[in-house]
C-alpha cells in the first residue's frame, strides 16, 4: 500500500493512514513492534517502536533504540514541536525520533541534550524516498547503528567539515545583533554542532553575553592583550586557538568565543593602514576547518574595518531589523555595504555573501500591531528594498534581555551571570517562548545554509 497525503485530513488521518497502514510496515515493524498512545509517567507518546526491545520497557542509556513517531494535524506546523521532542527523546534516553502532519516529514537524532534533523522530505516524497527513510530509521538499520557512526559524533574528528560562516550584520544599532549572535551559536550547539562565535564589535556585548567577563576591576581585565584585535594585528601569531575561550557557564554545552575589547577603538588605525588585515580573519578560519561546523561573527553597527572583516569571511549573511522606518531606512546602506564588500570579494575569488534574509527581531508581541503593522513592513523590505525576509521570527520579550543581564551575588558583589535563552529557560518558563523561537531559527539557518 501507497501513502497519499491528499487524503490527511485530520490527525486521526496522519496516524492511520501514513503510519499504521504505510510508514511502519515499509520500515520493517511488525504489530508487536510498536505501540500507540502509550503513556510513561508524565509523558504521552503518540507511537513508539523498536528495534530490539522486550517488555516491560527498558528505556535506559543501555537501550536506546526505541524510536518515537510524534504526528500533528495537516494545519499545524511543525517547529514548534520539535523542542517537546526533544524532550522526549532526552527523558526517555530514545535515539530517534519522526515528526509528521502528512504534508512534511522529518526524522530527527538525538545528540546529549541536543536534536538534529537527520531527514526530511515533503509528504508527497515519501515513498519514493523510503529506501533513504528506512536507511535512518528501518528496524533493521536502527540494529546495526552501532557500525555507523553519526556525522558530528567526537569520534569523527578528522574529517574535513563544510565549515559555515554567518555573519550577523546591520548598520542600525539596538535591533538585537548580540541577542540572536549568542542565543543563534547556543540552539546550534544543542543540536550537536561545532561553534565558534567572534565578536568584532568593540561594545564586546557578544563577550559579555557570553559570560567572558567576570572581572569588576580593570586590573583584573584578562581579555585586554588577548583578543579579536590580536587575530587581525598579524599572520604570524595569535591563532584562532590562542585566543579563543570557551564560554563561561553561558550554554549546555558551552561554545567557543573570540572575544572583543573596548580597544578594538584604538586599533582600528593600524589596521586600517595594512590590506592584508581584512583576509586575515579567511586564512586563520581555514586553518579551524576541522574544528567547527559552524562560525557565527557577531559586527559592529557601522561600516569600519571590522564590519568589513566579518562580511569578508563570511559565506552567508543575517540582517536583524525591528523592520520599523529607522531600520528600514538603513537598508540602503545595507546594500551599498554589501556591494562593495562583495567586489571585494570578487577579487579574491569568492563567491558574492549569501543573504539568508532580514531577520525580524524585537517584534511587538501586540497581536493588533502582529496583524496589522508587521505584514505591511514585511512588504516594504521585500518590495522596496528587494530583500528576502526570513520566516524566522524573534519576538521583543523580557526573558531575552534578563537572560543576558542575569547576575550573581558573591558576598557584596555583582558578578555578570550571564545565560543562553535554552540554559535560562530551565529557570524561568516565561523564556520558554523565546527559546522556541531560536530553535525555530537554528533549524531555518540549518536548511538554507545547507542549500547554498
Amino acid at each position: 500500500m501507497l501513502f497519499d497525503p491528499a487524503y490527511c485530513r485530520t490527525e486521526g488521518d496522519v496516524e492511520s493512514k501514513l503510519i499504521v497502514q504505510y510508514l511502519l510496515p515499509a520500515l520493517g515493524y511488525s504489530q508487536k513492534d510498536w505501540y500507540q498512545e502509550i503513556a510513561l509517567g508524565s509523558i504521552r507518546l503518540d507511537f513508539l517502536a523498536f528495534a530490539a526491545q522486550v517488555i516491560p520497557f527498558d528505556l535506559s542509556d543501555g537501550s536506546p533504540l526505541s524510536l518515537v513517531i510524534e504526528a500533528k494535524s495537516p494545519q499545524r506546523k511543525l517547529d514548534p514541536y520539535a523542542r517537546r521532542l526533544r524532550q522526549y527523546l532526552t527523558s526517555l534516553h530514545a535515539n530517534h525520533g519522526i515528526l509528521t502532519n502528512g504534508k512534511e516529514f522529518r526524522i530527527y537524532e538525538r545528540f546529549g541534550e541536543s536534536l538534529r534533523i537527520l531527514f526530511k522530505c515533503s509528504g508527497t516524497e515519501i515513498c519514493d524516498r523510503i529506501e533513504e527513510i528506512k536507511y535512518y530509521i528501518g528496524k533493521e538499520s536502527l540494529k546495526d547503528r552501532n557500525a555507523r557512526i553519526s556525522p558530528i559524533e567526537p569520534a569523527n574528528n578528522n574529517r574535513r567539515r563544510n565549515v559555515k560562516v554567518i555573519s550577523v550584520y546591520h548598520n542600525k544599532g539596538g535591533v538585537g545583533k548580540t541577542t540572536i549572535s549568542v542565543n543563534l551559536a547556543a540552539a546550534l550547539r544543542k543540536k550537536g554542532y561545532s561553534v565558534l562565535l567572534i565578536d568584532l564589535d568593540s561594545q564586546a556585548n557578544s563577550t559579555f553575553a557570553t559570560g567572558l567577563v567576570k572581572f569588576q576591576f580593570e586590573e583584573d581585565d584578562n581579555l585586554k592583550d588577548n583578543n579579536v584585535y590580536h587575530l587581525l594585528e598579524s599572520g604570524d601569531f595569535n591563532f584562532i586557538p590562542d585566543v579563543a575561550r570557551q564560554s563561561n557557564v553561558f550554554n549546555t554545552p558551552e561554545i567557543d568565543v573570540v572575544p572583543s575589547h573596548i580597544s578594538l577603538i584604538q586599533g582600528q588605525y593600524t589596521l586600517n593602514q595594512i590590506k592584508a588585515s581584512q583576509t586575515r580573519l579567511i586564512k586563520k578560519l581555514k586553518q579551524e576547518e576541522k574544528n567547527y561546523d559552524f562560525v557565527i561573527v557577531d559586527t559592529p553597527p557601522s561600516r569600519d574595518i571590522y564590519a568589513q572583516v566579518a562580511l569578508i569571511a563570511a559565506h552567508h549573511l543575517i540582517i536583524p531589523s525591528d523592520l520599523k522606518p529607522f531600520a528600514n531606512q538603513g537598508l540602503s546602506s545595507v546594500q551599498s555595504f554589501i556591494k562593495e564588500i562583495d567586489e571585494f570579494r570578487e577579487s579574491l575569488n569568492r563567491k558574492p555573501l549569501n543573504i539568508l534574509g532580514v531577520l525580524p527581531s524585537k517584534i511587538s508581541t501586540n497581536s493588533k500591531s502582529f496583524q496589522n503593522t508587521f505584514p505591511r513592513q514585511k512588504e516594504t523590505v521585500v518590495r522596496h528594498y528587494e530583500l528576502p525576509v526570513m520566516d524566522s521570527i524573534i519576538f521583543e520579550r523580557t526573558a531575552l534581555s534578563h537572560c543576558i543581564n542575569k547576575t550573581l551575588t558573591v558576598g557584596d558583589l555583582e558578578i555578570p551571570d550571564p545565560k543562553s535563552i535554552f540554559d535560562f529557560s530551565r529557570q524561568e518558563v516565561s523564556a520558554n517562548q523565546s527559546a522556541e523561537e531560536f530553535e525555530n531559527l537554528a533549524e531555518e539557518v540549518l536548511e538554507k545554509t545547507e542549500k547554498a
